[in-house]
C-alpha cells in the first residue's frame, strides 16, 4: 500500500475533485443510463462542504476525497471517490477504517448510499455496513458503531 495521508479540505480543492468524481463515477453512471458530464461535477460542488471533508493524499498528490456529513441520528459518509489506479490497494479501507474508527469512539451511527451494482458496495459490507433499503438507483446502507 503507498502511503497515503488525510488533511482537512478547503474551497481550493473543490474543482479538482468534481474532476476526480467526474472520472471515478462515469462507468457506474455509465452503466446506470445516469451519467451527465455537467451534472456529475455540479452535484459535488452542491455538497461539497471543507469543514466536514478531508482530501487523500498519496505521496502529497491529490488521490481522492471523503466527508462525514454530521446529521440528527448519524453522520453520512459521502464524496468517497479514490483514483482508479489506487481501487484494490488497500488504501480506501485503510482510509475508512480510520474515520470509523473516530466513529466507533463517538457512539457514532454511519449510513451512506452507493449506486446500486457498485463494486465499493463489497468494501462497505466488509466494514460492517449493511443495506437498509434501496430505490432503482442507490443503496442505502448503514453502520452501527463497534465498541472495543
Amino acid at each position: 500500500m503507498a502511503d497515503w495521508t488525510l488533511r482537512p479540505a478547503s474551497a481550493a480543492d473543490v474543482e479538482p475533485v468534481a474532476e476526480l468524481r467526474a472520472i471515478v463515477m462515469r462507468p457506474d453512471l455509465e452503466r446506470l443510463g445516469r451519467y451527465d458530464e455537467h451534472r456529475v461535477r455540479q452535484r459535488f460542488r452542491d455538497g461539497f462542504v471543507p469543514a466536514h471533508t478531508w482530501i487523500i493524499e498519496v505521496r502529497g498528490d491529490l488521490a481522492g476525497c471523503v466527508a462525514l456529513r454530521p446529521a440528527p441520528d448519524a453522520h453520512w459518509l459521502e464524496h468517497f471517490y479514490l483514483a482508479a489506479h489506487l481501487h484494490g490497494t488497500g488504501i480506501g479501507t485503510a482510509v475508512l477504517h480510520t474515520l470509523l474508527t473516530r466513529c466507533d469512539h463517538d457512539a457514532t451511527l454511519v449510513r451512506l448510499n452507493v449506486l446500486r451494482g457498485s463494486p465499493a458496495r463489497r468494501l462497505y459490507e466488509r466494514l460492517g455496513f449493511r443495506m437498509e433499503s434501496e430505490d432503482p438507483v442507490d443503496v442505502f446502507m448503514v453502520r452501527e458503531p463497534r465498541f472495543g
